[in-house]
């Protein structure tokens, strides 16, 4: 492994302010102690743009007491011409991305987006990495790559061959692609397969979020699969801790008996290794909003639940084998659920009130 001294070096963070972006961002502009973060993203509305607009402003904050220098463009990745031009001002040392149309759900009725943004800004930035060489290219791939597999928990060795929504089959294609990249023009690049990120000011359509926000309206929210579904739910500060870790370890550039460069190429997991059932799950965000006001101690839970079949694009199980990435990085995810849902609750009595 090639280590990397984050320190003083030009960073691109793409998706930032979005969910994982703006807590890698905010951790960067804290750790490092000189350099650029470059942030990018569209703002596009598939979740309420405020959201966004609302971590931007805790990523300025940030900026103003770091020795780093920050630097948001608004744009997508999409944009090849920007995406050059970009690469051609900066000469970025370590490129993470984050920018991706997210959502299993989202990509039955609009798949158009997941191929523009996916598969060909993934190309872009690549082609980018390709002409102007970068240490090391991390990204997100997602446990949705692992469809339907039956196997648990699911480890990066596993095939991954059956993917069950769009969405999963472009995390998938990234992976394939940046293989290709990292073998016929040597960049170092690392897929993260993220497992059910959560936390404050999350992506709204995720379920913890979007349950909140019906019960607070007083809706019925809908239970998958009867509420037979275990997830693998990790905070978000797990997440980018792990991130952090990874961005500072590069697979290593290395000529195979052939003469010609092996990929410096890896791919991990990073999951809560814990899966939760969804019943259980659902129960404790339900105390915990209690517990910070958001709903009030009486509030009827049973009555505004509805217990539905799976959904297409769904799996009942998603369990992480986080094994490599504590041999590697020395990091497996800690936060648990009450700890984590707690978080969310109190920031969302905030950030509502």
């Amino acid at each position: 492994m090639q280590r990397i001294d984050l320190n003083n070096k030009t960073i691109l963070v793409t998706g930032s302010p979005g969910f994982i972006g703006a807590n890698l961002v905010i951790r960067l502009l804290r750790e490092m102690s000189g350099g650029t973060v470059v942030s990018l993203d569209n703002m596009n509305d598939y979740y309420d743009p405020a959201l966004k607009e609302y971590r931007l402003g805790l990523i300025e904050a940030a900026a103003k007491t770091s020795p780093v220098k920050h630097v948001f463009v608004k744009g997508s990745i999409g944009d090849k011409t920007l995406i050059d031009e970009l690469f051609a001002k900066y000469k970025f040392d370590v490129v993470v991305n984050l920018a991706a149309q997210a959502g299993v759900r989202y990509s039955i009725d609009h798949p158009d987006v997941y191929i523009e943004s996916n598969i060909i800004g993934f190309y872009n930035l690549l082609e980018a990495c390709r002409h102007n060489p970068v240490e090391h290219l991390v990204y997100a791939s997602s446990s949705s790559v692992y469809g339907g597999n039956k196997k648990v928990p699911f480890s990066t060795e596993d095939k991954v061959d059956n993917p069950v929504s769009l969405y999963a089959a472009t995390k998938k294609s990234d992976e394939l692609i940046a293989h290709a990249y990292s073998k016929l023009y040597n960049i170092p690049s690392t897929g993260l397969r993220f497992f059910t990120v959560y936390g404050p000011a999350g992506r709204p359509d995720m379920f913890y979020y979007s349950a909140t926000q019906k019960l607070v309206a007083g809706k019925t929210i809908q239970i998958f699969n009867y509420g037979d579904m275990r997830r693998d739910f990790t905070f978000v500060d797990d997440i980018v801790e792990g991130v952090y870790r990874v961005m500072q370890g590069a697979p290593e550039k290395k000529n195979g008996e052939d003469g010609l460069p092996v990929p410096p190429y890896a791919v991990y997991n990073i999951g809560g290794g814990q899966p939760e059932n969804l019943l259980d799950y659902i129960s404790i965000l339900q105390e915990e909003l209690v517990r910070a006001g958001v709903l009030p101690e009486d509030y009827d839970f049973e009555g505004h639940r509805e217990l539905v079949g799976m959904q297409a694009g769904d799996v009942p199980v998603t369990y992480a084998d986080s094994e490599a990435l504590e041999r590697d990085y020395g990091f497996t995810p800690k936060i648990g659920i009450r700890e984590g849902l707690r978080a969310f609750a109190e920031w969302y009595a905030e950030y509502y009130k």
